[in-house]
């Protein structure tokens, strides 16, 4: 009787730890090379962010991500492999520029900037902006204003 009294003790705390286990929720994973956005942002946060860029640019994700290497029918959002990915980043902090200098009041009542600025400012829901606008001037160089005569 002694045996199996001295596995009683070892036994029900694996059981409880297993138990525990069970009940805490599921660890959330992080996204891995963040490098404008914040690197504690919630799944949910980031996903409302690309959710916003594939409507903005009018694109799916494969537009700056990159297919897995190890089963193609997945993304690798880690990977830096394709260009439009660094673009991207480019235009974020740009955006985030000009919206710190030139729109500092900005903050929702959390403290949190708001865009006053975004990607849909230029691109409209296309992957390029347009160059002049719809109706504007043929041959209007671009950034300066057409003269009157």
């Amino acid at each position: 009787m002694q045996f199996k009294k001295s596995l009683a003790v070892p036994l029900s705390l694996v059981v409880a730890a297993m138990l525990c286990s069970l009940a805490l929720p599921p660890q959330e994973e992080k996204a891995k090379n963040l490098k404008v956005l914040p690197k504690n942002i919630s799944h949910e946060e980031l996903m409302k962010n690309m959710h916003f860029y594939n409507k903005a640019l009018g694109v799916k994700c494969d537009f700056c991500h990159a297919k897995s290497k190890d089963n193609p029918q997945k993304m690798d959002f880690a990977s830096d492999e394709k260009e439009e990915k660094e673009t991207t980043r480019e235009m974020m902090r740009m955006t985030n520029k000009i919206n710190k200098k030139f729109f500092k009041s900005g903050k929702d009542e959390s403290g949190q900037s708001i865009m006053t600025i975004s990607c849909y400012t230029c691109h409209n829901g296309e992957a390029e902006p347009k160059k002049l606008p719809v109706g504007g001037p043929e041959g209007a160089p671009h950034g300066d204003a057409p003269h009157d005569h």
